[in-house]
């Protein structure tokens, strides 16, 4: 049998299969979509960020015409007795009850058939509060009288949060405890001791898509229509919130217009559906941009680290503190907590380790999953500190990484031996496209220059279950069923590849379909640059199971062995005519040891990791601190690339987003309220603030236990960006820079304290 005569799909670069409906405006996406009937949704929000609620008057509202509801907590309590939800925490109320716990928490929402109707009618809804104290900050969360939430109640999804159920009077979501050798004695030997403490501010994931959801409740049948990245859970989270079977629930989705994390595990489905339990007609809720800044943001974060360091260079012990700002509701900030936190240590062989990571409730906006998981945060934070240490020591920053740098076959500090990780061929590739060991123009004048560099990497998210199904026609074309949610990074085009290299089928005569409960099989979300490792497995051993029942059906109808017979005359041979079909179907899910309560030590704790290194060139104007990015050099392992156009692409959507993190996107929180909300006044990178120069590229390195050789790129191309050109910036002009963003402002401040004139003496 034979598709065609030769295989070479998975490896070269071909176009994205959704490519022309996009460019055409073809492409479906839920925020376009209408139902007949439909209710449109507007949300009253809180203006205090913690406050008892003493009252709700809806009446303005309920009189204005068009307005068919006017729904509050209690409404969505009536019908929905337990309405809280949360993948670590089922602490989130769909509609405040009784409380508030920050600025711009749902408290009432407008039903009209129209939506400027229900927009000003929200409006008109009056709420009474009794204003409470609020606690803003991660460290001072840690022991401050005010309580986010009285009593802790873990969902039950994660077994390292079970332990905290009914814990009161704590805003500690979670700590996570690493023990790796002995710390206290690396510091008692050391002959150099450093310590530095490092922060980063909140931000939001922008996508320009806003979270959308149509609901459509019909007796004792669910349909939700959703701009999701987590079909299956949320699936499984709006069913357990009705007690209805999953059977009784039915999630859709389409091309999604950005997600970057921000749609992972429920955000406005629960809201649509509680409202179309309670209406009885289809109910649309769809965010403007603002209110996508009190949905979901990044981690605010705190990290003090401590390096014990021999005379020769060599890092004998590190000890970590990481503080992160989880907001009002957990989310899947308990994972960032342990995921994250125990590669804080850095992309380093050291022998002795300690990290203490928290998860903290504060009276700000929820964070949650943002391209990264947490790791350019702690990468911010070690590799700044890495590059101060190089420097007090004379020690060249990238000499000093190489001799430190973990090596395959060398224990992380969770204990899971390295394999596959090119941490020093990244970080050599960066360097040498760097010019590094060539001379540097440092400038001269007001105009100064500096370069650095900075390498991260990340544990992938075990453990994770991906299933597929890979369904061939009779005419020889190809249907691949799986619940990944392409959102631009090209995911359906990597599954196409890798069921066309398996089958032998060409990629033209291939579809996926988009992710719809009722038809795709479950995946666990499209999260952490899981997509290609795990679903790409999946894809792979159901086309190689479609692929031996072809086989079975040739030698059923008497093809000889390695005869070049059409798959469409095996069909015929078969049944008579071209009719039936051959299904293949597989779960994939790797082998994972979750690690001990006590010492945070796992032998298998991620099935891969994930390795950037970014290097920087500015330019420092010293008369006013501005900040010129000359050149950014990205470079990432990714193992064996399926579609190499679509990973630079990843890598450089990557830099440019860790870049605005890193120099402009600030959520500007006084007094507890948000001063800017909007595209106007929080500042995502434009055309005017990319380097003058950018290179992509990457390391071809077999991941052995990918499918065929590859592992997730999405987020490698954040590690590196923002420590990078911090110590460039320290190489230009002396000023080093502990919190993000990094301003202008801070860099001439840090001049001006240089030069014995700190700003407030003239």
């Amino acid at each position: 049998m034979a598709g065609r005569t030769t295989t070479t799909t998975v490896g070269h670069s071909y176009p994205r299969i959704e490519a022309r409906s996009k460019v055409t405006g073809q492409a479906e996406y839920i925020y376009n979509l209408r139902l007949p009937s439909m209710l449109h949704a507007k949300v009253h929000r809180s203006p205090i960020s913690h406050g008892r609620i003493l009252s709700i008057d809806t009446s303005a509202a309920a009189a204005m015409p068009g307005v068919h509801h006017v729904i509050t907590g209690e409404d969505v309590k009536a019908v929905l007795p337990a309405p809280y939800y949360g993948p670590a925490f089922h602490d989130q109320p769909i509609l405040a009850l009784g409380k508030v716990r920050h600025f711009g928490e749902p408290v009432a929402v407008v039903l009209a058939t129209d939506p400027h109707t229900a927009e000003s009618a929200a409006q008109r809804i009056v709420v009474e509060y009794e204003e409470l104290p609020g606690v803003y900050n991660e460290v001072e969360a840690m022991t401050s009288d005010v309580i986010v939430h009285e009593e802790l109640k873990p969902a039950g999804t994660f077994a390292d949060l079970k332990h905290l159920a009914g814990k009161r009077d704590t805003n500690l979501a979670l700590d996570f405890h690493l023990r790796h050798g002995d710390a206290d004695k690396a510091f008692a030997e050391a002959d150099h001791v450093f310590e530095h403490t490092f922060s980063t501010q909140q931000t939001m994931h922008t996508p320009f898509e806003p979270m959308v959801t149509l609901a459509d409740v019909r007796k004792d049948r669910a349909t939700v229509y959703s701009s999701t990245q987590s079909p299956s859970f949320v699936r499984f989270e709006l069913a357990r919130l009705l007690g209805w079977p999953e059977s009784n629930v039915r999630v859709k989705t389409a091309h999604l217009g950005g997600g970057f994390g921000a749609k992972v595990y429920v955000k406005v489905e629960a809201l649509a559906l509680a409202l179309s339990l309670i209406a009885h007609r289809p109910v649309r809720v769809a965010q403007t941009m603002e209110e996508q800044f009190y949905t979901i943001t990044k981690h605010p974060s705190t990290f003090r680290i401590r390096s014990a360091v021999s005379k020769d260079g060599k890092v004998t012990g590190r000890k970590c503190e990481v503080w992160w700002n989880g907001g009002a509701y957990a989310d899947i900030g308990p994972r960032v907590t342990q995921k994250s936190g125990f590669t804080a240590a850095g992309p380093y062989d050291i022998d002795n380790v300690a990290i203490d990571s928290y998860a903290l409730y504060t009276n700000r906006p929820p964070a949650g999953a943002l391209r990264g998981f947490g790791i350019p945060q702690l990468v911010w934070a070690y590799e700044s500190h890495t590059d101060i240490i190089a420097r007090e020591l004379g020690i060249d920053p990238v000499d000093f990484r190489k001799r430190n740098i973990l090596r395959n076959g060398r224990p992380q500090a969770v204990g899971t031996i390295v394999e596959d990780g090119e941490f020093e061929a990244v970080l050599d590739e960066t360097a040498l496209r760097m010019g590094w060991n060539r001379p540097f123009d440092k400038g001269s004048g007001t105009k100064l220059r500096g370069r650095g560099v900075a390498l991260g990497f990340k544990a992938s998210i075990s453990p994770t279950t991906s299933s597929a199904i890979v369904n061939v026609n009779a005419d020889g074309s190809c249907i691949v069923y799986c619940s990944t949610v392409d959102m631009g990074q090209g995911s359906d085009t990597a599954m196409a590849q890798i069921a066309s290299e398996v089958l032998n089928i060409p990629i033209e005569l291939i579809r996926i379909v988009n992710p719809d409960t009722d038809v795709t099989p479950y995946d666990m979300s499209t999260l952490g640059s899981r997509s290609t490792f795990h679903m790409g497995h999946a894809v792979r051993l159901a086309a190689s199971d479609a692929r031996d029942k072809l086989k079975a059906l040739a030698e059923e109808v008497g093809v000889p062995e390695g005869a070049n017979t059409p798959l469409p005359e095996l069909f015929i041979r078969k049944f008579g005519m071209r009719a039936g079909n051959i299904v293949g179907t597989a779960n994939y899910i790797p082998d994972f040891s979750p690690p001990n309560y006590d010492t945070g030590q796992s032998t298998n704790a991620t099935p891969f990791w994930m390795i950037g290194a970014t290097g920087a060139e500015v330019e420092v104007d010293t008369e006013t601190g501005q900040i010129r990015i000359l050149r950014l050099v990205n470079v990432c392992d990714i193992g064996k690339p399926i579609n190499p156009v679509v990973v630079e692409t990843q890598i450089s959507g990557a830099a440019v987003m860790q870049l605005g993190f890193t120099m402009t996107e600030n959520m500007i929180i006084e007094n507890g309220q948000l001063t800017n909300p909007s595209l106007a006044d929080y500042k995502i990178p434009g055309f005017f603030d990319m380097p003058d120069t950018m290179e992509n590229g990457f390391i071809e390195a077999e991941q052995h236990n990918g499918p065929f050789g590859a592992k997730g790129a999405g987020e490698s191309g954040t590690f590196g960006v923002s420590p990078a050109i911090a110590n460039a910036i320290e190489d230009a002009v002396g000023v080093r820079i502990t919190q993000m963003p990094i301003t202008a402002e801070a860099v001439f401040r840090g001049l001006r304290e240089i030069q014995g004139r700190p700003l407030g003496d003239d």
